[in-house]
């Protein structure tokens, strides 16, 4: 089974719509989740016919902007249990043995409301447990390597994306193809960002262990491909190690945090 995720940037002219549908057609997904459709249900209901899914639920765009879709084929292949503005849940497979949660997630693009997101995330996981995969355009990085040119990301948003992770017990499942998944011009200078990527839990990953995620070759806004039956060797999924990213030592605040944190791990060390 494959599925495909897109911040497609609209779906509101001919030309967007058949890119997406020229990929859809050459991937042939299962499942496909767009996220920015800029679109209305009657809209998104003509292209889901247009290329013969059976199932569709839509978060519409409020306004210029958002707007979030799954489709599916197999009438009762998916049950979408809640949504919002920045995500649509769903059972897949619901009532067998095989079945398994999947999340479509648009990460808040403000900055300054980035934690609202953050903060669904968290609610989700508070559901019942099953095997789950998170996948979309979290609009955040997990590292410094994630981007190239521009300004240096936040290190304390990108600890926050990384705190909500783990919360979860999310593992990051990697990809192949381009490292980036986005790029653009800002004050004349070319940004590369891996924006889009596929988490999953250890149950997920037990079920599904070579499952792969491709980032495909196709306009300024990649797709992501996640094929639940890879063609590679079973991998071992680990979360990466810590590492010190000497960024850090530009924040005013980093030598207090240093020696705190040493003399607590230092102090029972300590003779009485």
């Amino acid at each position: 089974m494959n599925l495909l995720v897109w911040n497609c940037w609209g779906l509101g002219n001919r030309r967007a719509e058949r890119e997406v549908g020229d990929i859809i057609q050459a991937q042939d997904p299962m499942i496909v989740f767009l996220s920015e459709t800029w679109s209305s249900k009657s809209q998104m209901e003509r292209f889901k016919n247009k290329l013969d899914f059976d199932g569709l639920f839509t978060v519409p765009s409020d306004g210029w902007g958002g707007g979030l879709a799954l489709m599916w084929k197999g009438r009762d292949r998916v049950w979408v249990d809640s949504f919002s503005k920045y995500h649509i849940d769903a059972i897949v497979n619901g009532g067998l043995e095989s079945a398994w949660r999947l999340t479509g997630f648009y990460g808040e693009p403000d900055n300054s409301r980035r934690s609202e997101g953050w903060d669904m995330m968290r609610m989700l996981s508070s559901k019942p447990k099953l095997p789950w995969c998170c996948v979309g355009n979290f609009n955040e990085l997990l590292e410094v390597c994630d981007k190239r040119g521009g300004a240096p990301r936040s290190h304390s948003q990108m600890q926050m994306f990384r705190e909500v992770l783990d919360h979860c017990g999310f593992v990051d499942l990697g990809y192949l193809g381009p490292d980036f998944t986005w790029h653009g011009r800002r004050r004349g200078e070319m940004i590369w960002e891996r924006l889009d990527r596929a988490v999953a839990n250890y149950e997920w990953v037990s079920r599904f262990p070579t499952a792969k995620i491709q980032h495909l070759y196709t306009s300024n806004h990649r797709p992501i491909l996640l094929s639940l039956n890879g063609d590679r060797e079973k991998q071992r999924w680990r979360r990466k190690p810590f590492r010190f990213e000497s960024m850090w030592v530009t924040d005013p605040g980093c030598k207090e945090v240093i020696y705190e944190r040493w003399e607590i791990l230092c102090l029972p060390l300590q003779p009485k």
